[in-house]
């Protein structure tokens, strides 16, 4: 079954504090095809923060199970604890949610889920604020302490070389021409909304074709027999 897609083409040029830009072609698939609810420039603003599902699991494993692991020995008990871990999870991201509601431009980024979880526990715990005195709102005990606690803004407009070394390796940190340093940087996002732009083969797609060829090559003799 062939399924429709949506093609992005964008020229994303990057200008470092020192001067130094550089421009990349770039493409996203997507099956988001109506471009007056999904326009391409919040996609491509959008798309590098497909990472963050990652915080998901590190929010379950390391703040709510603290490292520990499931204690279920049967597959239905586990399935059980995975459920409630998950309803757990959703119902404190719910009352984040509703807390960034009540101050428009808050991004969800400065929500400290430590607090909201240990908020949430010490509220269960001691049975605080079950019953609200006055009229519910959607804050509550737990909203007021994460937005008494906001995290500072998340700095994006930066770039960092991946050189990461590892603590077992006796081998120096391999970096060649890359920078040692994170440079802050300014991003300029040219869409093409008409049809994609041509273009020029990658030279490392064009060195592997050309490595291909010469192994295919080299294994035929003269007489044209093949030899593995």
């Amino acid at each position: 079954m062939l399924l429709p897609v949506r093609i992005i083409e964008a020229a994303v040029t990057i200008t470092l504090a020192d001067g130094t830009e550089r421009t990349e072609p770039w493409r996203l698939i997507t099956n988001l095809l109506d471009h007056t609810r999904h326009p391409a420039s919040e996609l491509v603003h959008l798309y590098h923060e497909r990472r963050q599902a990652e915080t998901t699991y590190a929010s379950i494993k390391h703040t709510i199970l603290g490292g520990r692991v499931l204690r279920s020995q049967s597959t239905g008990g586990i399935e059980q604890e995975i459920w409630a871990l998950l309803t757990t999870y959703q119902a404190l991201i719910r009352a984040a949610a509703d807390a960034t509601y009540t101050q428009p431009g808050l991004d969800m980024d400065r929500i400290s889920f430590t607090v909201l979880a240990r908020t949430a526990a010490d509220t269960i715990t001691t049975a605080t604020a079950v019953i609200p005195s006055g009229p519910a709102n959607l804050l509550g005990c737990i909203g007021h302490a994460v937005l008494n606690n906001l995290l500072p803004p998340r700095m994006r407009r930066r770039t960092k070389p991946r050189t990461r070394k590892s603590r077992t390796s006796k081998y120096q940190v391999r970096t060649g021409p890359h920078r040692t340093h994170s440079y802050t940087l300014h991003t300029m996002i040219t869409i093409f909304e008409q049809g994609l732009a041509a273009r020029a083969p990658s030279t490392h797609a064009t060195g592997r074709r050309q490595r291909a060829n010469a192994r295919t090559t080299a294994r035929h003799h003269p007489d044209g027999t093949w030899r593995g």
